[in-house]
């Protein structure tokens, strides 16, 4: 007698569900992960393009600019601005919560700095 092989509709369909709610899962947390990305991005061409004579108000306004060209919610009011050992750090930390279904969402704590390699 030959075994058979194969995958049962009840299999089929578990997985099916696990790859629906990972893809889900991954649809709604990618725009959050891009946004930080373009938040450190633009924070680290504010400090490549600030002179020493830069100001805060400067370095926020030149923020707040590269902020708007990629159509983000963050503001510069945001960003924690100093200077350590002479370079100027910006750095940064927010929370994001993302709705998932009925009253289940995820938090997910974003942090940055232009310190860090």
């Amino acid at each position: 007698m030959k075994k058979q092989r194969g995958v049962a509709l009840s299999g089929l369909l578990f997985w099916g569900f696990v790859v629906a709610m990972v893809a889900v899962l991954g649809l709604k947390v990618a725009p959050t992960a891009i946004e930080y990305y373009k938040i450190l991005k633009d924070a680290k061409s504010v400090v490549a393009q600030a002179t020493e004579t830069a100001s805060v108000a400067d370095l926020k306004a030149s923020f707040n600019k590269f902020a708007e060209v990629d159509h983000l919610a963050f503001t510069a009011d945001q960003l924690d601005i100093s200077k350590e050992n002479g370079k100027i750090v910006i750095s940064f930390e927010y929370e994001k919560r993302i709705p998932l279904f009925y009253n289940v969402s995820l938090l997910i704590d974003y942090k940055g700095s232009t310190a860090n390699p």
